[in-house]
């Protein structure tokens, strides 16, 4: 019965440990950065580890270039390739947030864990 309890309390202590730890990734995944871009560069974005967009920046010099049917057009494929660099970046942004998480888990899957940091 004692062993039980030991076997508990040590459980436990290792759920606060881990809590711990996920909330020390949380706050590294705020200051970590990705960037990808879309439109060879016409269009940047970069996104922190916590999925928030931090910056997006025109390169204008690439946006005139890949501009070609007047205002409309120039509008609808500035923002389809802002569309596209969030999804990168995001993608990206996900990737990371997994290699976090399997440093944490020393390599275990463990379903749902993942969803916390959202």
């Amino acid at each position: 019965m004692f062993d039980n309890l030991k076997n508990m309390a040590s459980m436990m202590g290792q759920a606060k440990e881990m809590r711990a730890k996920m909330e020390q990734i949380q706050a590294e995944l705020e200051h970590k950065t990705i960037t990808a871009d879309a439109g060879a560069g016409a269009v940047t974005v970069t996104m922190n580890g916590k999925m928030q967009v931090v910056n997006v920046v025109l390169d204008p010099v690439m946006i005139q270039t890949l501009a070609g049917e007047g205002a409309d057009a120039d509008k609808q494929m500035i923002e389809d390739l802002i569309v596209a660099a969030c999804s990168g970046a995001h993608a990206k942004a996900q990737q990371m947030m997994q290699e976090e998480m399997k440093q944490l888990t020393g390599g275990l899957d463990i379903p749902g864990l993942d969803q916390m940091f959202q």
